[in-house]
């Protein structure tokens, strides 16, 4: 299974290195709405919406995913702040309750609309981010880095020392022990990022805080999903990725990291 993960991860790497390198913004917009509207195909099929509700969302989220990439930069700024501020405020108390009440079931609409919001902003924020003048495409790199990086800290660290569960109700995989390892991955990513863009020493307290942040929220971001595939019976959003189920267990993390990682640089000027 390691292998398997290993293999695919190293594949949607170069896949994703080449998009954001090679391609223009709006292009790699498109290129990033496409995976995006996959994930969104898998998360209606979690909430087994109905026909009817279906293509409504389905309509909806198309609209979107186009305003996102090619949107007004007002619009966009708006997508992005929202989606910041669900995971920096609600998604934390929304995970909490369900950590306490694992037996509440929210509806299928609240779900289908919070979806929206998810999806699209991220979306926004890494089109706009690639967009920005001399070194987005290094940003968006970085910060895919950030979450990578992360990821696999936990990984291997929670592997080697985990013993307390950081939220067992929802992911019971995951400790406290490998929380604190994607902290310390994401700081050192963190630094070989700030050298290699060359971001001024002035610059670099708020901008370790920005990564730390981004980083804490990206892990609110996967237990966010396991909250939704508990809710509806499923262990994982799909089986396109060998070892990595669906495209929406490979976006959760990036979705919630996104939105907030660019807030933090344009309210820092990092």
């Amino acid at each position: 299974m390691l292998k398997q993960r290993v293999l695919t991860a190293l594949a949607l790497a170069a896949v994703v290195i080449y998009g954001v390198l090679a391609l223009p913004s709006n292009w790699f917009g498109v290129f990033c709405g496409v995976a995006v509207f996959i994930g969104g195909m898998e998360w209606t099929r979690l909430l087994r919406l109905d026909a009817a509700d279906r293509m409504l969302w389905c309509t909806t989220f198309a609209v979107l995913l186009c305003s996102a990439v090619f949107g007004s930069g007002r619009f966009i700024a708006l997508l992005v702040a929202g989606a910041a501020v669900f995971w920096l405020l609600c998604a934390p108390v929304w995970l909490v309750r369900f950590a306490a009440q694992p037996q509440r079931r929210d509806s299928q609409h609240c779900w289908a609309w919070i979806g929206l919001l998810v999806l699209v902003g991220p979306l926004a924020a890494v089109t706009q981010l690639h967009r920005a003048d001399g070194w987005g495409p290094a940003y968006v790199l970085l910060l895919i880095a950030l979450v990578a990086a992360a990821d696999i800290g936990a990984f291997f660290v929670g592997r080697r020392f985990g013993r307390v569960k950081l939220a067992p109700t929802l992911s019971p995989g995951k400790t406290r022990e490998g929380a604190w390892g994607a902290l310390a991955a994401a700081v050192l990513t963190a630094v070989v990022g700030a050298l290699w863009i060359g971001l001024p020493l002035v610059r670099w307290p708020l901008f370790l805080i920005v990564c730390l942040v981004t980083v804490v929220v990206s892990i609110a971001g996967d237990l966010f999903e396991s909250m939704l595939k508990r809710q509806h019976g499923a262990k994982d959003s799909g089986q396109l990725l060998p070892g990595h189920g669906g495209i929406l267990d490979r976006l959760d993390s990036l979705a919630a990291a996104a939105p907030v990682f660019v807030m933090g640089l344009w309210l820092t000027g990092c």
